[in-house]
């Protein structure tokens, strides 16, 4: 089995050798797919010394800053694993989990698996009105798609490539997570699993990218793309 690792970066120069070092060591034949997304910072430089460095690691270049979403994209349109797994390139989210995220789909039982953050594990205690507004959304997207996910917004979502290769996306920035729900959810007779995952969050000194115009951009979203699927339907 191989596994596409895809990991968004924009001004990562901090945390990139760290993480780099922590997904290629899981157990796993992995193929790393790290789509630089304009960084500004020096990130690219080290990109291109760990492109040397690990023949398991593949560095795309975004042009100019989209965003996650077209950073997401690009990364599933590339990658040629059988299964596909989204890794921030902070270190938010620890690829330890890799074995718990991917079993239900080798196991035969899940094409796509969400790893909660609010399902019961170990997580540091960061922002109140944050963590409200993940519930809110979440929520909300559950009501439009009929699913019962305790966290849409989570980094860590692992496809079947198949299945993430056969849904055209649109979202630039952070807007991917509920359009990708909201697509997901309307692919007949796909299993959906969720499974609990830990969260050492950083706050916005840290370098956290995400505010409340991202907050409205998700509530669009779950709208626009939720309410559109229903209709193909």
């Amino acid at each position: 089995m191989k596994l596409s690792v895809v990991m968004p970066c924009y001004n990562e120069k901090k945390t990139i050798r760290t993480i780099v070092a922590l997904v290629l060591k899981q157990p796993f034949d992995i193929e790393l797919l790290i789509v630089d997304d304009g960084s500004k910072d020096g990130t690219r430089d080290i990109l291109a010394e760990l492109a040397i460095q690990y023949p398991q690691v593949r560095v795309l270049l975004q042009d100019i800053n989209q965003g996650k979403g077209a950073a997401l994209r690009r990364g599933f349109q590339e990658a040629t694993g059988d299964i596909v797994l989204v890794q921030d390139a902070d270190l938010e989210y620890d690829p330890g989990e890799y074995a718990h995220l991917v079993q239900p789909i080798l196991e035969g039982k899940a094409d796509v698996v969400f790893g909660s953050r609010f399902a019961g594990s170990t997580h540091r205690v960061l922002y109140f009105w944050h963590s409200v507004g993940n519930r809110v959304l979440t929520t909300f997207s559950n009501m439009v798609t009929d699913l019962n996910l305790t966290d849409m917004e989570t980094c860590y979502k692992v496809f079947r490539r198949e299945v993430i290769q056969a849904i055209t996306l649109e979202e630039n920035r952070f807007g991917i997570e509920p359009e990708m729900t909201a697509k997901l959810a309307a692919m007949p007779n796909l299993r959906i699993y969720e499974v609990p995952i830990s969260y050492d969050g950083r706050t916005y000194a840290e370098g956290k990218k995400i505010g409340v115009k991202d907050g409205f951009r998700a509530i669009y979203a779950i709208t626009k793309y939720g309410l559109r699927t229903k209709l193909i339907k």
